[in-house]
């Protein structure tokens, strides 16, 4: 089965929810949102997100493990901290480091929405 890269045009359901848990939008029971990966079109999060998936594939956050050793020489992975960062496919995004320790770090990339987090159910429907 194929893997989601740049370029591919994709089909996704999606589930976007507020911090406090309340959902303010969803494809469920619609048809599912297309577009292709990494053009621009959504948010920079999803095309994280969806980039390696498998149609059927399942995502419930948009949270990005980074091992420490990617990391740059002298960074202060301070929680809290925004920093942007390249995906595989060269595509830069905004991210807030949610955890850091011995491993390396937990980024958040849950785009803002009015001061609020948002966060996303994706399921990959498909992969052209």
């Amino acid at each position: 089965m194929a893997s989601a890269t740049r370029g591919d045009t994709v089909r996704i359901h999606y589930t976007g929810r507020l911090d406090d848990g309340k959902v303010f939008d969803s494809s469920v029971g619609r048809q599912p949102l297309e577009f292709k990966l990494g053009s621009g079109q959504v948010i920079g999060g999803f095309d994280s997100a969806i980039t390696g998936m498998e149609a059927g594939q399942e995502r419930e956050e948009l949270l990005l493990r980074v091992p420490r050793s990617d990391l740059p020489d002298g960074f202060d992975p301070q929680v809290g901290r925004q920093i942007q960062v390249s995906t595989p496919d060269g595509q830069t995004i905004q991210a807030t480091v949610a955890r850091a320790d011995e491993e390396g770090l937990l980024l958040d990339v849950n785009h803002p929405l009015a001061g609020r987090d948002l966060t996303f159910d994706i399921q990959l429907v498909s992969v052209t």
